[in-house]
């Protein structure tokens, strides 16, 4: 069992807003961050959530083995770094 080059990667990448500066970093991963992602070939789609907790998570979902890096937000905007895990579809 192994990924193929075909296979498809998700990545979820997860952030947390001061209270006070989130609708700033909602505004900058959707209008700074993914178009910039969004424009690569291997690029297949984006989606953006939210919590109440001041949290934001994208996933992305890329064809191949290496998806693009997300850039990081200013840091003024974020109580601490984002986080980023790639996962890959189990066929059961």
């Amino acid at each position: 069992m192994g990924v193929e080059s075909s296979a498809v990667i998700v990545r979820m990448w997860e952030v947390r807003a001061h209270p006070e500066a989130f609708d700033e970093l909602l505004s900058w991963v959707c209008e700074a961050m993914l178009p910039k992602v969004e424009v690569h070939p291997l690029h297949i789609s984006s989606e953006v959530y939210s919590s109440t907790d001041h949290r934001l998570v994208v996933i992305a979902k890329w064809r191949g083995s290496t998806p693009e890096e997300f850039a990081d937000p200013p840091s003024h905007l974020v109580s601490r770094r984002p986080q980023a895990w790639d996962f890959t579809e189990v066929d059961r």
